[in-house]
C-alpha cells in the first residue's frame, strides 16, 4: 500500500510543479497599477455583470418577502418559483419592472466589489493570501475577503437599502413585504434622509455584515482553492478565462449554499416598516429575525429565494472575475504603452 501511495505522489507531483502555460492566478500582479486602480476595475466589473443579473435579483427579492412571517402553506403563493415570479412580475409590472432598483443596484456593486475585488488583489500581489507553500491559505483568505466584504458592505448599504425597497415595490395585486411607496431613486434618498438623516440611510446597515462577510468570505476562498486544484491537474492550461469561468462558477455556487439565511434575514431587515422613531416593525435586529423566521415559517423560510440567488450569484461571479480579467488585460496594455 505504502509503494502504491509513493507511486501516485510521483505521478502528480511533476503536474504540481510543472510551470504552466497560463498564470492561473486572478490578477493582481500587473505592475503598472496606479494606487488605486484595482478598486476601480473591481468596481467596473461588477458594474458590468450587474446588469445582467439585477432582474433575477427583482424575482429573488419576491420571493424572499413572500409569506413573510406566516406560516407554511397559510397563505396564497403569488409566485410559484422563480420563472413563474419573472412571468407575473412582467405580466403586471412591464418587462422594464425586472429591472426595478437599477441604478442604486450598479451603484452598490461599484462600492461593494471595488472595495472586495481590490482588497483581495492587492492580497494576491503581495502573497498575503498564501501559505508556506504558496498554495491558498483558507484562514487567511477567508478574514482578508470577509473583512473587505463587510466593509464594502458597510460603506454601501444606503445603496442597498433603497434597491431593496424599490425592487420590493410591487403592483397591488402581486405586492408581498411592505411597501415604500418611493416614486424612484433619488426620491428614496431624499425620503430616508427626512426620516432619519444618517441613521435614516443607514437603517439595516447590520444586516449586511454577515451576509457579505460570510458571502464574500466564501465566494473568493473558493474561487482561489479551485485555481489551486486546477493548477495542481492542470485543467485549462490554455484559456486563462475558461479557468476563471469555472472557479467562479464554483465559488458562486458555495456562496448560494452559504449566505443564504443571512440573505433573507438583509431583505427582511432592509424592506421592513419603521415607527415613527425609525425602529423596525417586524425585527429587532439579524439574530431576532433568523430566529423568528426559523420559528414561524420553519427551517426552510430561511432558504426561500435560494434558486434565484444562485441563479443570480453562480453567472454574476463568472462575469464579475472574467470582467476584471478582460478590464485588467486592457488597463495593463495601456499603462505598459504610455510608458
Amino acid at each position: 500500500m505504502k509503494h502504491y501511495h509513493m507511486l501516485i505522489k510521483s505521478q502528480f507531483k511533476p503536474l504540481f510543479k510543472r510551470k504552466s502555460r497560463i498564470n492561473y492566478e486572478f490578477s493582481g500582479v500587473n505592475s503598472h497599477y496606479r494606487p488605486g486602480a484595482e478598486f476601480v476595475i473591481g468596481g467596473l466589473a461588477a458594474m458590468g455583470s450587474g446588469c445582467f443579473t439585477n432582474p433575477i435579483d427583482v424575482v429573488k427579492i419576491r420571493l424572499q418577502l413572500q409569506g413573510e412571517l406566516e406560516a407554511r402553506g397559510s397563505y396564497t403563493k403569488l409566485y410559484k418559483n422563480t420563472m413563474h415570479a419573472a412571468y407575473v412580475v412582467a405580466k403586471h409590472e412591464g418587462i422594464f419592472a425586472l429591472q426595478a432598483g437599477f441604478i442604486p443596484a450598479i451603484a452598490f456593486q461599484f462600492v461593494l466589489n471595488g472595495v472586495r475585488l481590490g482588497v483581495f488583489n492587492i492580497a494576491k500581489k503581495h502573497e498575503l493570501t498564501l501559505n508556506a507553500n504558496g498554495q491558498t491559505s483558507i484562514l487567511k483568505t477567508a478574514l482578508i475577503t470577509g473583512c473587505a466584504g463587510a466593509v464594502g458592505s458597510i460603506l454601501g448599504s444606503p445603496l442597498y437599502l433603497v434597491k431593496t425597497q424599490l425592487q420590493a415595490q410591487a403592483a397591488s395585486t402581486i405586492a408581498v413585504g411592505h411597501q415604500h411607496h418611493h416614486s424612484g431613486t433619488w426620491p428614496a434618498f431624499q425620503k430616508l434622509w427626512n426620516e432619519g438623516k444618517f441613521r435614516g440611510l443607514y437603517r439595516g446597515w447590520n444586516a449586511g455584515v454577515p451576509r457579505l462577510f460570510i458571502g464574500s468570505a466564501t465566494q473568493l476562498t473558493m474561487f482561489s482553492l479551485m485555481l489551486d486544484w486546477m493548477k495542481y491537474f492542470n485543467v485549462c492550461p490554455e484559456n486563462q478565462i475558461l479557468a476563471t469561468f469555472w472557479a467562479s462558477f464554483y465559488g458562486g455556487t458555495c456562496v448560494a449554499l452559504t449566505m443564504q439565511p443571512f440573505d433573507v434575514a438583509a431583505t427582511r431587515l432592509y424592506n421592513q416598516g419603521v415607527d415613527a422613531k425609525g425602529k423596525g416593525l417586524l425585527y429587532n435586529g439579524v439574530i431576532d429575525a433568523l430566529i423568528k423566521i426559523a420559528k414561524v415559517e420553519g427551517i426552510f423560510g430561511l432558504y426561500k429565494g435560494t434558486f434565484p440567488t444562485w441563479l443570480r450569484i453562480a453567472p454574476h461571479t463568472v462575469l464579475c472575475l472574467v470582467f476584471y480579467e478582460e478590464i485588467d488585460g486592457i488597463y495593463s496594455k495601456l499603462t505598459s504603452e504610455s510608458q
